[in-house]
């Protein structure tokens, strides 16, 4: 019809069948940054944020949300992940997250690993809001991908 997989001949939206695929070692790494004042940046980086650790919680907050991404995005598939790592680089003006997803399944991990990115974002934002409201979340983006059928891919 129109090459989208998650549509059918009808152009109803269903679940890609992977019953066929081999399972594979895959890994995915996204990313995106939360700009913000440099007040906000100084407290996350020092913390002295109100609400405690920043970055301890958005980490924690990060993996937590890679592990629920088949209840967050409705036609994605629910992966064993064997790991997840978040990096958080805070500058002078903001943190960048980095997050890494693996697992050894039918389908790839890039939508755990933008999840990832996305609520440990989040995560920061609600923490360090009483700094700075004004922060801007932008940039999240694959950045890797590696093992399936369509192979490597790297942005």
């Amino acid at each position: 019809m129109n090459g989208l997989t998650h549509l059918d001949e009808t152009g109803a939206a269903h679940m890609v069948d992977v019953s066929g695929k081999a399972a594979t070692a895959r890994e995915a790494v996204a990313t995106g940054r939360i700009d913000m004042s440099p007040e906000a940046a100084t407290a996350i980086r020092e913390g002295t944020a109100l609400k405690g650790d920043v970055l301890a919680v958005a980490r924690v907050a990060g993996i937590m949300a890679a592990k629920r991404t088949s209840d967050l995005i409705p036609l994605c598939h629910p992966l064993p992940l064997t790991r997840v790592a978040i990096d958080l680089a805070v500058d002078e003006t903001g943190v960048t997250a980095t997050a890494t997803a693996a697992t050894d399944a039918k389908t790839g991990v890039e939508m755990e690993a933008l999840t990832a990115v996305s609520v440990a974002l989040l995560t920061v934002y609600d923490m360090a809001k009483a700094i700075d409201k004004g922060m801007s979340i932008g940039g999240v983006r694959l950045m890797t991908k590696t093992g399936g059928k369509s192979g490597d891919w790297k942005a």
